[in-house]
């Protein structure tokens, strides 16, 4: 991997596929690279859980918060669309909307010209729990990530940028070998 496309993995970071074809980096970097992913982890971790604990006073989990909050941005979407949005399976989707529905927040409305198919939206109380537990969040980012300088933000949001699309383009290595195997198989 050389040139343009060694650029994006920054000065010394030169990936090399070993034996088995997975790709490694030199020692020093590994380490470093490591150390910087399980912070990432742990700190996800971290801000779920302080996350989780203030949205339980509105009786919420963080996947149902997930859902009622990306209502907010976009209502009327199919299920699929929402399993997409929020990166769940059509199996976790359709148990939160079933749970959601019955608390009253979401409801399923049929879409024209398809009956197996139904809009989602948010009911009024369902917009009212969306607008506390986004303050929630908002309270959460003041306290923690809004504290830094926003030059550092705006540093940290391009390499987290950089990153989700190397892990785009390890998702996508994956499907296209899973294609391959399926191909392979059906031959």
């Amino acid at each position: 991997m050389r040139g343009a496309a060694a650029q994006c993995y920054g000065p010394g970071l030169d990936p090399q596929a070993d034996e088995s074809g997975l790709m490694t980096i030199n020692e020093n970097e590994e380490i470093v690279a490591r150390r910087v992913w399980f912070r990432l982890a742990r700190l996800s971790s971290q801000g779920k859980a302080a996350t989780a604990a203030k949205l339980a006073a509105l009786d919420l989990s963080v996947p149902q918060c997930d859902v009622l909050t990306t209502l907010t941005e976009r209502e009327g979407v199919s299920q699929q669309e929402l399993a997409q949005r929020l990166y769940v399976t059509k199996g976790n989707i359709s148990g939160l909307l079933d749970r959601l529905e019955r608390l009253g927040l979401v409801e399923r409305r049929a879409t024209p010209g398809d009956r197996r198919q139904y809009a989602i939206a948010l009911t009024d109380a369902g917009r009212a729990k969306a607008q506390a537990a986004i303050a929630i969040q908002l309270d959460i980012v003041a306290r923690s990530v809004g504290r830094l300088p926003r030059e550092s933000l705006e540093r940290f949001e391009a390499l987290i940028v950089q990153i989700r699309d190397h892990l785009r383009e390890i998702s996508a290595d994956e499907s296209a070998r899973d294609d391959v195997s399926v191909v392979d198989a059906a031959e």
